[in-house]
């Protein structure tokens, strides 16, 4: 059961159940079963959710949201629902259908708006599934572009598991792009989102960065490549000179060794493949997607839509459930500095 302090009225947060044949609808069905500190608020068809709990044979009382009332704890069994789209054809598990994509984008559009506007104290999110979205003639690279781009922002990609946290310098590109898409300023403006949000979001006075570098070895002097020498090392002098407790850049294959986690809050990689399959293998199933840089709180699971799985009963929903724990940890967190910020 998800808690926080009690002393102050429970976080409203929407809950996207993402890709509509795929597992999402499941999880957020199932996480509905639990009573949390919190409410819960899908944006989406009530249908979906009512088709996929009575596959999975589980009980589910769907509410209007009331935006006027003030929002109370989710009891067990039920799930406020705000009906922002409705699907274009019925969901079938398992079965992508490119005339929903459009769908999707809305109520992940929807979540974010709500955020920015007040309704929502944070958006966690269930998976999507990319292909579907741009195989319907939508450009979708993915939820953190999509809400950086809605708000404005840059973001930085962040994976949370217990022991481990993993920042990304690139996000989801093709290997052989990802050395042009490294700069100084790119490296400086996610080094910059980190010293600022570890402490807004998670509390880390002062974060110590391990930084790896691009290449085996971290470019063996220039030998294996110069992007650590020209682009990623000057970065990193630059903030340290200025105080920051940045270390590297470092080789990837010894950068998450434990002796060099335990004095560290965040491993930097610097591209997607570099970073995660180590997490993967820590907490896969347990590990929070988290969207730094934003004007917003967004949390996400670790894992993929699994068709497979979708409508089964067998997807865990561990990843959907610790998303949501963080989600309002970090809400508590926001309104407690603004409590503060009133009384100063």
């Amino acid at each position: 059961m998800t808690t926080t302090d009690t002393t102050r009225a429970p976080p409203r947060i929407a809950l996207t159940p993402g890709e509509p044949a795929g597992i999402g609808p499941d999880l957020c069905v199932r996480l509905a079963q639990q009573a949390h500190a919190a409410e819960l608020v899908a944006l989406c068809d009530p249908a979906l959710l009512r088709e996929r709990a009575a596959a999975l044979g589980l009980a589910l009382s769907l509410e209007p949201l009331q935006p006027a009332a003030a929002p109370a704890p989710q009891a067990p069994g039920s799930l406020r629902v705000d009906p922002v789209a409705r699907l274009r054809t019925p969901a079938v598990p398992g079965r992508l259908d490119t005339r929903n994509a459009g769908y999707v984008v809305e109520t992940l559009t929807a979540a974010c708006q709500g955020c920015r506007s007040g309704r929502y104290a944070a958006v966690v999110t269930a998976p999507v599934h990319k292909g579907v979205i741009n195989d319907a003639g939508l450009a979708f690279t993915g939820h953190t572009e999509l809400f950086a781009e809605q708000c404005g922002a840059r973001p930085v990609m962040l994976l949370a598991a217990p022991g481990l946290k993993v920042a990304l310098a690139t996000t989801h590109l093709p290997l052989r792009d990802v050395s042009a898409a490294l700069s100084r300023q790119g490296i400086s403006d996610v080094l910059q989102t980190l010293l600022a949000d570890l402490p807004r979001r998670f509390g880390i006075a002062r974060p110590r960065i391990a930084v790896c570098g691009l290449n085996p070895h971290a470019g063996e002097g220039g030998h294996l490549g110069r992007e650590e020498i020209e682009i990623i090392v000057p970065v990193l002098e630059r903030f340290r000179a200025a105080g920051a407790d940045v270390r590297g850049p470092l080789p990837a294959d010894t950068a998450f060794l434990p002796p060099l986690l335990a004095d560290t809050d965040v491993v930097l990689a610097m591209y997607h493949d570099q970073g995660l399959p180590v997490l993967k293998h820590l907490g896969f199933g347990h590990a929070v997607n988290v969207t730094l840089g934003l004007p917003i709180i967004r949390t996400s699971v670790d894992h993929g839509t699994a068709l497979d799985l979708a409508g089964t009963g067998r997807a865990d929903p561990g990843s959907l459930a610790a998303a949501l724990e963080m989600a309002v940890e970090m809400a508590a967190r926001e309104a407690g500095a603004k409590t503060r910020g009133a009384e100063a």
